[in-house]
């Protein structure tokens, strides 16, 4: 069996994403390459090499990949994909883009966001946001899967794998890309912060994450927010975490005025420990959490930012 890893880059910096995906890979078992397929990113593909279990890295160099656009990414995959027993992406805004159109070109079934590899043919993903687990078996001669990389555990960077170029260079001409605007922020994404702080509705208002941004100031923490804080208007989307948002699997997760409805739950229950505070006893939270306070978060917030 030889494996394709997708890997997850900005083409100037190598995802930590990218670590997990090759550890679910290592799982499966068999050899390992990793396609780096940007511009410019000859910097990521030796940070590519460096991954424990690779034993090669294929570089796509070419202008039509450099904002991977899912309609060039997914040609090439598809293209490149034909020679593997399985490719394997991260469960992300990219992976979920652009592997579901290689695997259309390669007429095989996609396993999404898996988080237990039992077998070479066979994966366990949730559903139901989280509350039911499917085992799935595959008999496809390609098995084309995303991974869910908050289950998965990084590699370390002590390998050495050779690095090749790709000569392969796929422009749809169907998409191009016009901008886009990011959120600048000095504090850690919340895909790879350890330490999360999350805002509920109990925040009452967006003025009010202010306590929680100096908490997190102080602990080296991401802030993150449920749907309902965010769909109340209080911060933007890219701040939310569950089903709907992104998935998180922290050291630490402190949910600050969350309820804990079942799709936040779907986002953060994997963390490996929960604090929660919330004033009210019978909040869902208190069911998955390490450790609960049961106290008003105005009270409790500042006298927790006073301390530390």
């Amino acid at each position: 069996m030889t494996i394709l890893v997708i890997a997850e880059h900005d083409n100037a910096v190598l995802k930590t994403d990218t670590h997990k995906v090759v550890a679910a890979a290592a799982a499966i078992g068999g050899d390992i390459n990793v396609l780096v397929a940007g511009a410019n990113c000859g910097d990521v593909a030796q940070s590519a090499a460096k991954l424990a279990g690779v034993s090669k890295v294929l570089v796509a160099d070419n202008a039509a990949y450099e904002h991977h656009l899912a309609e060039n990414l997914g040609l090439l995959v598809a293209d490149l994909g034909k020679e593997y027993s399985h490719i394997l992406a991260a469960a992300s805004t990219t992976g979920k883009n652009f592997l579901p159109r290689s695997a259309a070109l390669l007429d095989v079934a996609q396993i999404s966001d898996i988080i237990r590899v039992d077998a070479p043919d066979t994966f366990a993903r949730p559903f139901y946001a989280g509350n039911a687990i499917a085992t799935v078996k595959s008999s496809d001669s390609i098995k084309v899967i995303t991974v869910r990389t908050s289950a998965f555990d990084a590699v370390e960077e002590t390998g050495s794998a050779e690095v090749v170029a790709a000569d392969a260079a796929h422009d749809a001409g169907i998409s191009s890309y016009i901008g886009s605007e990011m959120t600048v922020s000095e504090r850690p994404d919340l895909g790879s912060a350890s330490i999360i702080i999350s805002g509920g509705r109990g925040m009452q208002n967006g003025e009010n994450f202010k306590m929680l941004e100096e908490v997190a100031d102080k602990l080296g923490a991401g802030v993150g927010a449920s749907r309902a804080a965010v769909d109340a208007g209080f911060v933007p989307n890219d701040m939310q975490v569950g089903q709907t948002g992104k998935i998180v699997a922290p050291e630490l997760y402190i949910a600050v005025g969350i309820s804990g409805a079942i799709q936040h739950l779907a986002g953060m229950k994997d963390s490996k420990v929960i604090v929660a505070i919330n004033k009210d006893p019978e909040a869902p939270i208190f069911q998955v959490a390490d450790y609960g306070l049961e106290a008003d978060l105005f009270d409790a917030v500042p006298e927790l930012n006073a301390k530390l």
